[in-house]
């Protein structure tokens, strides 16, 4: 697992500002999602830390559902071929991103260690952010569900992982970053984006504080 951490002056900042440590002190599992990114075996074969965080997807997937939440799970799907990203990665490297998510049914694509669901939520995603408009269907079925709140898991943190949490935000979603349930390579790297989510674009817990507000009594 990451030795994740969030500089003290960060907390202290937000502290300062609205009178808490965390934006959002409670929700609502029915109007809440945990968004699986890209738990596919191209980035987690190879990756220990996002094998690492299956366990902790499993026990948030556990939690949300019988709470009446959504759980849904990301894969990269395959754009058209664009010279940009040919230019940007070379041709070979960027066929390789470009079929990252593999073919055949989207649960079949899952990391097999992965507990997804039939009433779970599958789609595919053509640009790193699952709620970049028009590149993913996710945005609109969750709306179609009254979310508010995205729990962003998965991997890899700064790249897919982030971008879908700054666009949830940027939508108006309550956005909360699961430390120990998303994975990059490196800690400096999966630190960089828990301090940047942190500071601008929503929470950031860990699964077991995760886990208490889904398990907590509503509000008299």
């Amino acid at each position: 697992m990451h030795d994740w951490r969030i500089d003290p002056r960060e907390y202290a900042r937000h502290e300062a500002r609205r009178g808490r440590r965390f934006a959002f002190d409670r929700l609502a599992p029915s109007r809440t999602a945990l968004v699986v990114i890209d738990m596919v075996p191209f980035f987690v074969s190879g990756n220990r830390y996002a094998r690492g965080i299956v366990p902790n997807i499993g026990a948030l997937a556990g939690a949300l559902r019988p709470a009446g939440g959504t759980v849904a799970w990301v894969l990269p799907g395959a754009p058209e071929r664009t010279p940009v990203a040919e230019e940007f990665y070379g041709p070979a490297t960027a066929e390789l991103y470009r079929t990252s998510g593999g073919t055949g049914p989207l649960p079949g694509r899952l990391w097999p260690d992965l507990d997804a669901r039939p009433s779970d939520l599958f789609v595919e995603k053509t640009a790193p952010s699952a709620f970049f408009p028009g590149r993913c269907p996710l945005p609109d079925l969750l709306e179609g569900r009254g979310v508010d709140t995205v729990l962003i898991t998965g991997t890899v943190t700064n790249v897919c992982c982030e971008s879908s949490a700054r666009d949830a935000s940027a939508l108006g979603l309550r956005v909360i970053m699961v430390a120990d349930a998303n994975a990059a390579r490196r800690d400096a790297e999966h630190n960089a984006t828990l301090n940047t989510v942190y500071r601008s674009f929503g929470d950031v817990r860990p699964t077991s504080d995760v886990l208490a507000l889904i398990n907590a009594p509503p509000p008299p």
